[in-house]
Formats: C-alpha cells, structure tokens, sequence
C-alpha cells in the first residue's frame, strides 16, 4: 500500500444536499410546531473522503477497522496494520505479521487509544472479535469461545465463557462495564454478566437470545438508555432487533431488507446508524424509537463490512469489499461542541489525500 500524497487529489468541500425528515406523527398547530421543532439538520448524501484500501479482507466475520480515543484510526491491510493520526495527517505502518502467521483477523485499541495488544494462548483457531472494559481485552474465536484477558498479569487468562458452537464473530461491552453481549455464526446473541463470571468452571450466560435467523456480528449498547442492546442479523436475517438486557425481552424488531454487518448509536442524538451488506451496499440512519427512516446513504460498491466512529461522535469511518475508506458526516456536531474542540474533528484526515 504506497501513501501518495498528491497535492493534485487534495480534497474539497461541495455544498451538500439536505435530506428532508419525514413529518411527525403528532398532530400540531403551526405556532406549536414553530416553537417546539428543532431545526432540520443537514445529512451530506455522500462521503466527505473516499480512499483507497487494497487488499482488504472482504469476509463477513473478521473485524478489521477501530478508532481509538486518541483519534487514531487503525485498518488491517492484508497482513499489515496502518494508522492514520486524524489530528496530525500522519500515517504510518504500525505492524506487519508473517505470513504464515496473517492476515490479521481483528482490531481494537485499548482504552487510552494508544496501544493495540497482542497476545498469544487460549484459542484453538482465529480470532476475530474484540473488545476492552477496562484492563480485560475479551476475544472471541472461531472455536466459539470468548476468553476474558487481564493484560495486566503474565498469565492473563482469567475467565472463559462457553456458549457458543460456532465462531464468536461480535464482542461490545457495555457502558457499565457489567455486561457483555455477544453474537455467533450459530444466528445466537448471549448477555453475560461479570459478577458471575468463574475462571474454574462454565460461566453460565445470563440471557440466550435465539430470534435472528443468521449470523450476528452486528451489536450496539444504547448510549442513553442502559440495558438497551441493538443487534443485527446477516444475510438470511436481515432484522434489527432491540433488547431489555434485564429482562432478555425483545422490545421491537425491524426488518432491514438487506444483510447488517453493523451498528452504531450517535453520541449526541437518539439515532442509530446501521451498515448493510447485500444486496444494496448502503448506510442508513434510522431516528429511534420511531425507527424513521432519516437517511440512505450510498457509494460503496461492495458491501460495508467494518465500521468505526471519531471519538467525538461526529463522523464514522466505513471500509467495504470494494477496497474503499470512506469517511461521513453522517450524525452532525452536536450543540455542545460549540465550545473549542481539538482541530480536524470534523474534517478527518485533511492532510491524507489518498492511499495508494
């Protein structure tokens, strides 16, 4: 993968078109609306950047992009990762591993957005999903287990969950920290809850959720309502589901009309943005509880397997089969944000044109 950064490609701004919300549902006099209705935000119908990304693993399962909190993006190339410094432009190669050893099957910073880890034992075939909660790296295998990792010791394995007959293939904790979900390629999502966790016997999962029909990669703790899980099914499921993770209640179902290979809740407003796969390749921004639809947004010709979002919310990084990296402006600057924020939040990668 060469770094030609051309002046030539340099990226400019276009005026972006708005997409229209559907009206409400309340019926409302006009000086009700005009005093209660926020105004219309603006969603750019295409993305701020697109680059180029060779030799991308176009499989459903791995888990191949992260943003870290220190506003670095991680992408694994093959058997080569790179990282792109949002703030700086920088770029580099962060690591290559063998070739018999590659390629890389998954990604996620640690909790300081400084360090990804590697550690060797506990599965018997690939890995490809993680997740942290704090000083615990949790892995999921394709041998169906989820191995909880304390990297602070010599022997990190300190618990094992068991649940799963086929690959682990989606790994969120979350926002407590108490609960972790995870999805299979056995159409399974379990909730698991550290209180109970054993590292000398089968932890027992605390909720199995059997109604999605495919493979489930797609997860999404609920930033604003907690116990509320969003998952979503592969190709021969196409749902949506949303999850009382109290309970282990389904609380709503949606089907998308296409394979969803992720979930992403907006930082500042109640909305979720989901991922899809065959047949349309699209993003999609749906307003929640309503499940509205705000936004379609199009471009890849592939479809979108990896996603990640800027710590400030704002924009979302997607990576398709089509060997793209695309960057949108999908959720807005929230009204918070009015005060000073770090340069280039907004406009990711100013000084990286293209790659390749």
């Amino acid at each position: 993968m060469n770094l030609n950064l051309t002046p030539i490609l340099a990226f400019r701004n276009k005026p972006q078109a708005p997409v229209e919300l559907l009206p409400s549902d309340h019926s409302t006099s006009l000086h009700e609306q005009t005093k209660s209705v926020k105004p219309r935000r603006y969603i750019p119908q295409t993305s701020e950047r697109t680059l180029d990304a060779p030799d991308i693993v176009d499989d459903f399962y791995p888990n191949l992009l992260d943003w870290g909190s220190a506003n670095v993006l991680a992408i694994a190339l093959g058997h080569t990762v790179y990282q792109w410094d949002a703030s700086s432009g920088s770029t580099s190669e962060l690591v290559t591993i063998e070739e018999e050893k590659g390629p890389v099957t998954s990604i996620n910073w640690a909790p300081d957005g400084r360090h990804l880890r590697t550690l060797k034992g506990g599965h018997q075939s690939r890995v490809g999903s993680m997740a942290w909660n704090n000083h615990i790296r949790t892995t999921g295998g394709m041998d169906g287990q989820i191995i909880n990792n304390d990297v602070r010791i010599r022997s990190p394995i300190v618990e094992t969950y068991r649940g799963h007959t086929q690959e682990v293939c989606g790994l969120k904790w979350s926002g407590s920290g108490q609960q972790l979900a995870s999805g299979g390629n056995d159409n399974v999502v379990h909730i698991w809850d550290r209180s109970v966790a054993s590292s000398n016997s089968t932890t027992q999962w605390l909720h199995r959720l059997e109604e999605h029909t495919s493979a489930v990669k797609a997860l999404a703790w609920c930033p604003f309502q907690a116990n509320l899980l969003a998952t979503g099914g592969g190709g021969g499921d196409r749902m949506i589901k949303f999850w009382n993770t109290h309970t282990g209640a389904c609380l709503n179902s949606m089907d998308t009309g296409s394979q969803v290979c992720s979930l992403l809740w907006s930082k500042n407003e109640r909305e979720l943005l989901s991922y899809h796969g065959f047949t349309q390749n699209q993003l999609t921004l749906w307003k929640y509880p309503s499940m509205v639809k705000m936004a379609e947004l199009t471009g890849h010709t592939s479809r979108v397997l990896y996603m990640a979002q800027s710590p400030d919310g704002c924009t979302v990084a997607s990576a398709a089969g089509d060997e793209t990296l695309r960057f949108w402006n999908v959720f807005g600057v929230p009204e918070t944000a009015k005060k000073p924020a770090p340069k280039a939040a907004s406009e990711p990668f100013s000084n990286v044109n293209r790659i390749r």
